[in-house]
């Protein structure tokens, strides 16, 4: 289930870094719970609609935000929260909710990015290694990590996920999450497998850290 959020224009100057903000309105919405220290089985898009000015981002006619759930249960529970306490950020509070169910998939899809992909290894001294779209390992990260996502939901299903390689304009970006500067990619992957776990994918997104704002596809 995905829930398009529809906000209203900001008030103040939204800095590029505003990804904290959303993570915690959203666990505001949910409530006290501990699924921020499990592994995410829901993805949460960047904010849509904006304009840099003057180093900052502006949102003059509003912003989009996404947030997508393997768990039904959670999605109504945060619609709950809500609606009791809209106000998100930077003047901007919630002014729709619509309820987009999942799409039926065939057994390949190639997803857009709504927030770029993360994923990360760890080396002999234990230090995280960020494992871009340039990494030859990248789609064996990804593909592991949609596995243990699967099987967190208690189903097994093959799956494969790998980074476009023909995709010409694909980059890397720098984002800091609690102070956390964190190496993500912008490149389309392609989800191939039963189409069960193509929906999945869907919902809770691709690559490491979809609860803090990576890896929402579209």
């Amino acid at each position: 289930m995905r829930l398009h959020l529809s906000l209203t224009p900001n008030t103040e100057p939204v800095p590029f870094s505003y990804q904290d903000y959303l993570i915690g309105v959203f666990h505001k919405w949910i409530g006290h719970n501990n699924i921020h220290d499990e592994i995410s089985l829901y993805s949460l898009s960047w904010l849509s609609g904006g304009k840099a000015k003057k180093g900052m981002l502006d949102f003059p006619s509003g912003a989009g935000w996404f947030i997508s759930f393997w768990d039904e249960n959670l999605a109504k529970k945060m619609i709950d929260g809500a609606m009791k306490d809209p106000e998100i950020c930077f003047g901007m509070a919630l002014s729709e909710v619509t309820v987009q169910n999942t799409p039926e998939f065939s057994g390949k899809e190639r997803f857009i990015l709504a927030s770029p992909v993360f994923i990360r290894r760890y080396d002999e001294n234990k230090k995280a290694v960020h494992l871009t779209f340039k990494y030859e390992e990248a789609d064996e990260y990804l593909t592991a990590t949609l596995i243990k996502k699967l099987k967190t939901a208690g189903l097994s299903y093959d799956v494969r996920v790998r980074f476009d390689p023909h995709y010409r304009n694909a980059k890397t970006k720098l984002v800091k999450i609690n102070n956390i500067l964190n190496r993500a990619s912008y490149c389309p992957v392609f989800v191939e497998g039963h189409p069960e776990a193509v929906k999945f994918a869907w919902n809770v997104g691709i690559g490491h850290s979809t609860g803090c704002g990576f890896g929402a596809v579209n």
